[in-house]
């Protein structure tokens, strides 16, 4: 494992040290606020934030590490009755090794991008016959497309984190931000 982590490591330097954005300046670093939307049944919703530090490899190609929380909540309610029969409380961090590829160099720029790495996840599943809580650490990726325009950034992601016992903890996030550095080098 070490080898590999070692080799791969070796290759991400070697790209970094040959190739460099030459349209753009190459380090900024996004931060994000936006909505954040759990997967499964019920009313739902939350709030997320991110901050994401990158290198652009090439006018392209960016590579960077996300750091992200999200808190959400969900809730069922009996139609009959009015009354909560269930609900989950989830509070989501992220560290991922993301990268995006940009379509082109205009002003506005369409990109898409992967990422992948680890998720604390802590949850509460509220329900009147079989509460559970818990906390975990996994493994997930995350696919997303967005658009940039002057120093201003907008996504839409879906994190893959898997269940903790009975709770989903995949959510997709909507995101609106802005970057700081990275602007075009005539600039």
């Amino acid at each position: 494992m070490k080898k590999i982590s070692f080799a791969l490591a070796f290759v991400v330097a070697s790209l970094c040290v040959n190739a460099q954005s030459t349209v753009f300046k190459p380090f900024k670093v996004d931060l994000a606020l936006g909505y954040a939307v759990p997967s499964g049944e019920g009313t739902k919703g939350g709030i997320l934030f991110a901050i994401e530090p990158k290198y652009a490899i090439t006018d392209n190609i960016t590579a960077g590490l996300r750091m992200e929380g999200a808190v959400m909540a969900q809730m069922e309610m009996d139609e009959s009755t009015g009354e909560m029969k269930s609900g989950t409380v989830q509070a989501n961090s992220s560290y991922a090794l993301m990268g995006d590829y940009y379509f082109n160099t205009n002003t506005f720029r369409p990109f898409a991008g992967i990422g992948a790495g680890l998720y604390g996840v802590a949850s509460a599943d509220i329900d009147s016959e079989t509460g559970e809580i818990a906390a975990s650490r996994k493994f997930g990726f995350t696919p997303r497309a967005g658009f940039e325009t002057g120093h201003f950034r907008t996504a839409i992601e879906y994190n893959f984190v898997g269940k903790t016992g009975s709770i989903n903890n995949n959510y997709l996030g909507i995101k609106i931000g802005f970057f700081i550095g990275g602007g075009r080098m005539d600039n």
